[in-house]
């Protein structure tokens, strides 16, 4: 019989299971059964996700307004470095849809009630002070490229950074800070959160299980974090509302790439 709360049916203490190699075919796969569950229960999924749209469109506006508009950009690419804890709630649902148990609103946030909360907190955390380091880091790249100037115009940043050579500097120095931050989520989250809600793990595990898949699948692995930030930057247009689709998406597809990684 399928258990509501498996974290309180597979303690698994400090042990770190096996781990699978997977492949492109696994992939495709776990991007199809996530499609699937999102169309199986739709209202439910975009009822969840439709914050994070509203998110993108404030902070932008905000951003746009004031002083920050050279972090417009970190703080909505940011975004996919909390993306794992922002879709804890889709892995919930689709794990029990796997187990073939009843799905509604509420089902979204059994989270408080496993026994591994601690855990799932604790490395929520870290994916915060990640998020605000990316933060603090885009800003410094800015300041040493352009000093503490601010931009009069979003049409005079715009040009400042697509047509000068510090422009070009700062687009090719962020990406490269932002693509060693979002290595390092990928490497400690890829599967983390869904591993937490599954077993009744410390923090220290599963990120360690996770650690473990990336290095036993780096080209894979590296696939899926293409594929997610491609996802995430198509989502992002127009306006935002396409997230509100590819969220959900990749959520559940996470949690079956965790499924196929890592060994009951």
């Amino acid at each position: 019989m399928a258990t509501e709360y498996p974290n309180a049916a597979t303690d698994i203490g400090s042990s770190h299971p096996a781990i699978r190699t997977i492949g492109t075919a696994d992939l495709k796969d776990a991007l199809a059964k996530g499609l699937d569950d999102f169309k199986a229960k739709p209202s439910h999924i975009v009822l969840l996700v439709a914050i994070y749209p509203i998110v993108g469109l404030v902070a932008a506006r905000l951003a746009a307004g004031y002083d920050l508009l050279p972090l417009v950009f970190p703080m909505v690419s940011g975004f996919a470095l909390i993306g794992p804890l922002a879709a804890i709630g889709l892995y919930e649902l689709s794990r029990r849809r796997e187990l073939g148990l009843e799905i509604s609103w509420d089902h979204a946030f059994n989270v408080i009630r496993f026994r591994s909360l601690g855990s799932i907190v604790t490395l929520s955390v870290l994916l915060g002070a990640i998020y605000l380091a990316w933060l603090g880091a885009a800003q410094a790249i800015y300041w040493l490229t352009f000093g503490s100037a601010v931009p009069e115009s979003i049409a005079e940043f715009a040009r400042q950074v697509i047509t000068t050579p510090a422009g070009w500097s700062l687009i090719i120095v962020g990406c490269g800070v932002g693509f060693v931050f979002a290595l390092v989520v990928l490497a400690i989250s890829a599967v983390s959160f869904p591993m937490l809600l599954d077993r009744d793990v410390g923090a220290m595990v599963a990120v360690q299980t996770s650690v473990n898949a990336f290095r036993a699948n780096p080209k894979t692995m590296a696939m899926w974090g293409i594929i997610v930030a491609g996802s995430l930057v198509i989502g992002s247009l127009p306006l935002f509302v396409g997230l509100a689709v590819v969220m959900p998406v990749l959520g559940h597809a996470t949690w079956h790439l965790y499924r196929k990684v890592v060994e009951n």
